[in-house]
């Protein structure tokens, strides 16, 4: 039988230490607009642009964390977990610096924990995921821990 193309890892594939790095994604001024319209997220800082330029300490059009978190998941997902997440149970975040329309951001993960579950046929796991802009700064760190599938059979 010939391997899934795009198919996640499994929870025994993912070994404490072993790291990823996802492909880039550029954060637009469009992607910015439809975040904060559809979340109603509206502060000043991303509906108001004389605002940004006078008032704010940070200039330029700033992303919100919010999105950019939502962005670095989605790279995450498509590269290591799509039909093999069961769960998202938890995580903490912290970020590290702004993220602004413009940026590409690329994740880079390393399992931190990796463990079978109390219930057969299914892991958790951990990773400590760093999302990283074009200029190879650290914006955001954050640690998902998250159930998996376990290999069939």
């Amino acid at each position: 039988m010939a391997s899934e193309l795009g198919h996640g890892l499994y929870w025994q594939d993912m070994k404490v230490g072993n790291r990823y790095k996802t492909f880039g994604r550029t954060i637009t001024e469009t992607d910015i607009v439809n975040f904060i319209s559809c979340t109603g997220m509206l502060e000043l800082l991303f509906t108001n642009a004389v605002y940004r330029e006078t008032e704010s300490a940070i200039k330029g059009r700033l992303s919100p964390g919010a999105l950019v978190f939502s962005i670095a998941e989605g790279l995450v997902i498509a590269g290591t977990i799509q039909g093999t997440g069961m769960a998202f149970l938890g995580m903490e975040l912290e970020i590290k610096g702004p993220t602004f329309a413009g940026d590409t951001v690329h994740v880079e993960l390393e399992v931190i924990e990796s463990r079978e579950s109390s219930k057969g046929g299914r892991g958790i796991v951990k990773t400590r995921n760093s999302v990283i802009n074009q200029t190879n700064q650290t914006v955001m760190v954050y640690t998902p821990v998250r159930m998996m599938k376990g290999r069939p059979g």
